[in-house]
């Protein structure tokens, strides 16, 4: 038989208002990101900042969660999912209050950071809290069903986002996030079984060797732009970050009770995935970064223009989430990854081209294209990496699935704020000038082989196995 589309119509209704509260949780946090790639310029502009510092908002709320994520497994199953998933709607709405009320940008970084802590438990959490409630079978099914009302948050978020800074201030784009994470607190309290698991002694050395690690090594790609640190300061960085991964591998080796255990990577299709989809979401994360900076300094676009013209990327990707079991099943994971990564590659140098040339008229379907070809790569790698794990350490999977995701996301807002200011010589950019047309040029360019890099990577899928799992019936 092949995967169904939609989750089963047999389902209990208890499992279907389930997944629409992960869906929920999924609303709040991608409303909150895209609402914020799209108002970057005007909050520059406010805290009297260079926007090509203000990618450490980004990057300041993204590795929080990255750090974050490593408890946020062991807390579901310890706790309960209902009570994690309740506590991080409660701290991420607490967040975007103190996001609202911060008057200058180390404040702003601060508030970012608390609403990390709530971000961290909030995704994965429903995500594992989906791998409980559906059989194995149904999951990829079950996932494209809850990320599709997750799509409305950034459907809605840089319209939204345009339209609260040029008629209001930015303050609003944080402020919107106050009801939705009190009404998805309370249903969530209503509604949400709490479903546990028997866990073992929490791994705290374990956690610290992997935050410090991941810490110091995004502190030193990012450094030296934006924290003006000395050379010796980033060797110093990379050689910590380089020392605590290598602590956290020995520490790992031999230890059952470890945060992640090294068992998870005898699984082929979750170490096929996790690695090459590490560096396929390196390029993905430039992009929402990128691409409203790109229309509002280089194009010259309003915050609310800007945002509507981010609505074809996510039409373009709410489309396919329907049709995407069907892709995989008719070409297999490794043909389905291979051509989306070098279509979402050229889709993205088209648009920088066409956006250039002044065909203005072309951009939407261009978008529609870069958003069908990012969802189609982004929910093929999920499944590959987790649809094949043994049950016992499905969880560190997932988390782990999950810090990597943010990591990667991280990584890829640093890089592109270093791109940009490579190639922007000058250290700001004019608005609409020629010289910044030059410099988004030069970074599209670079975004595009970075973006078709893992294309290489996601040749070593078997495909023998991938017929075999595509279509699990016919094993």
């Amino acid at each position: 038989m092949r995967f169904s589309s939609t989750p089963s119509t047999t389902q209990p209704a208890s499992v279907r208002w389930q997944l629409w509260i992960v869906a929920f949780g999924f609303f709040m946090q991608m409303l909150d990101t895209t609402i914020v790639n799209t108002a970057l310029p005007t909050m520059a502009l406010s805290l009297n900042e260079n926007p090509l510092r203000m990618h450490s908002v980004v990057v300041a709320y993204v590795l929080t969660v990255a750090v974050m994520l490593p408890a946020s497994g062991w807390l579901a199953d310890k706790l309960g999912v209902k009570r994690v998933f309740f506590a991080a709607i409660i701290i991420f709405t607490l967040g975007s209050l103190l996001c609202a009320r911060s008057e200058t940008l180390n404040a702003l970084l601060m508030s970012r950071v608390i609403q990390g802590v709530g971000g961290a438990m909030m995704v994965p959490v429903g995500r594992l809290t989906v791998m409980k409630i559906v059989p194995r079978d149904q999951f990829m099914a079950a996932m494209t069903f809850v990320t599709i009302p997750g799509q409305i948050g950034p459907l809605l978020g840089p319209t939204l986002g345009g339209l609260l800074v040029q008629y209001a201030s930015w303050h609003w784009i944080f402020l919107i996030n106050l009801p939705v994470g009190i009404i998805g607190a309370i249903a969530t309290w209503l509604i949400m079984p709490n479903y546990t698991t028997e866990t073992s002694r929490f791994d705290l050395s374990g956690f610290l060797w992997l935050a410090i690690g991941m810490a110091t090594l995004t502190l030193a790609l990012d450094g030296h732009k934006s924290l003006a640190l000395p050379p010796i300061a980033i060797v110093g960085l990379i050689a910590v970050g380089i020392i605590a991964l290598l602590s956290y591998w020995l520490h790992a080796r031999q230890n059952e009770n470890a945060l992640f255990n090294l068992n998870l990577f005898n699984t082929p299709t979750f170490s096929i995935g996790l690695s090459a989809g590490f560096l396929a979401r390196i390029g993905s994360g430039m992009l929402p970064f990128t691409t409203p900076l790109f229309l509002q300094l280089g194009m010259g676009f309003s915050p609310f223009h800007a945002g509507l013209m981010m609505i074809p990327m996510i039409l373009g990707s709410m489309g396919t989430k329907r049709i995407v079991v069907s892709i995989v099943n008719r070409l297999g994971y490794r043909l389905a990854l291979i051509v989306s990564t070098l279509a979402l590659s050229l889709s993205t140098l088209l648009f920088a081209t066409v956006a250039l040339l002044n065909w203005l008229w072309l951009l939407p379907l261009v978008l529609i294209l870069v958003g069908v070809a990012n969802s189609v790569r982004f929910s093929t790698m999920n499944t590959l990496t987790l649809k094949d794990l043994p049950d016992n350490i499905a969880s560190g999977g997932n988390s782990l699935l999950s810090m990597t995701m943010q990591l990667s996301m991280s990584l890829g807002v640093s890089l592109a704020g270093i791109l940009l200011g490579i190639f922007a010589q000058q250290g700001t950019l004019d608005i609409a000038s020629p010289a910044t047309a030059e410099v988004f040029r030069y970074t599209y360019l670079s975004m595009a082989v970075i973006l078709a890099l893992p294309a290489l990577l996601f040749l070593r899928v078997p495909p023998d196995h991938i017929k075999q799992n595509v279509l699990p019936g016919k094993r």
